[in-house]
């Protein structure tokens, strides 16, 4: 595990602490899932804000798992996007705001369903893949022989709940640009229809938990930031990179369900994961406790 570490910390360019808030978080998660009882296909659901650094733990989580034997698969919420041309449709049909890629609505849920399904069984599945800078579905995913063990379903609002009301505008861009409140009870009526049948299929719900949304915009300026140093140093388009205001803007399509997922999910997640504004986890307390333990009622009645 160390030399695996050691490289995957290299190759993604995270800081040497990384690998320490890694285990301290992975290592018990890992003993946990590896203490349970499993169903063929498991589904453990990772929530986290944006820069949280969901992917990278989920990938760190991975790799342990493997280590003792099981068979895993990721799926990334992001990769079950819509296609730039259906988003669009959205866009002139519904809301132009729904073009932008991220709130509930704007992802296959039936595609994400059927992933699920698949991998718990024996056979082929192709895993979807989002391409990001081509803001499109990539033509072919990865294959995955099932049945998997245990599938690590990540991303910033998996498991989330409906508002009870969305009517009155929380951020500039709901009250210039979704004034009438279409956007946004769009939004919330997909996650409490499609979305709720997809994230039904979770077995063990954890979430990363940000300090406050203003420390997760800080975290997404920051990320911003390096990627423009990069880009510089290398001499990239600088045009690949946000500024601080470009950041600002797009992360407003998440303000409000962010904000709701930090103040109602650390009361029914499986394992909660306090982050400090560093990123590194704060001392464990009730339901942040990821040591091994017996079933909990969400695994053992699915």
């Amino acid at each position: 595990m160390d030399a695996w570490l050691s490289d995957f910390i290299a190759a993604e360019g995270l800081p040497p602490d990384f690998a320490a808030t890694a285990l301290a978080i992975c290592g018990p998660l890992a003993a946990r899932l590896v203490a349970e009882p499993r169903k063929p296909g498991l589904v453990v659901g990772i929530c986290g804000s944006q820069a949280s650094g969901k992917s990278t733990l989920t990938a760190v989580l991975r790799h342990l798992l493997e280590g003792a034997g099981l068979k895993v698969a990721a799926l990334s919420l992001d990769d079950l996007y819509l296609s730039h041309a259906a988003r669009q449709a959205l866009g002139r049909d519904v809301h132009p705001l729904l073009a932008t890629r991220g709130v509930p609505g704007t992802h296959d849920v039936a595609l994400g369903l059927a992933v699920l399904e698949s991998l718990a069984h024996p056979g082929a599945t192709l895993l979807p893949a989002f391409d990001k800078a081509a803001d499109d579905r990539k033509p072919q995913g990865v294959a995955v022989t099932g049945p998997v063990d245990v599938i690590l379903f990540e991303g910033w609002c998996v498991g989330a709940v409906p508002q009870a009301d969305v009517s009155a505008p929380i951020n500039a861009l709901e009250h210039e640009r979704d004034p009438d409140g279409r956007w946004r009870t769009f939004v919330n009526a997909a996650l409490a229809g499609p979305y709720q049948d997809l994230f039904a299929r979770i077995d063990l719900l954890v979430l990363l938990k940000a300090p406050s949304f203003e420390v997760v915009l800080a975290w997404r300026q920051e990320q911003e930031a390096k990627l423009r140093a990069r880009l510089a140093r290398e001499g990239g388009d600088l045009r690949r990179a946000m500024t601080d205001a470009q950041v600002a803007d797009f992360i407003a399509h998440y303000e409000r369900l962010s904000r709701h997922i930090l103040a109602e999910m650390p009361g029914r997640a499986d394992v909660v994961v306090e982050l400090d504004e560093n990123r590194n986890p704060a001392p464990a307390s009730g339901s942040g406790d990821v040591s091994p333990s017996p079933p909990s009622p969400r695994a053992s009645s699915s």
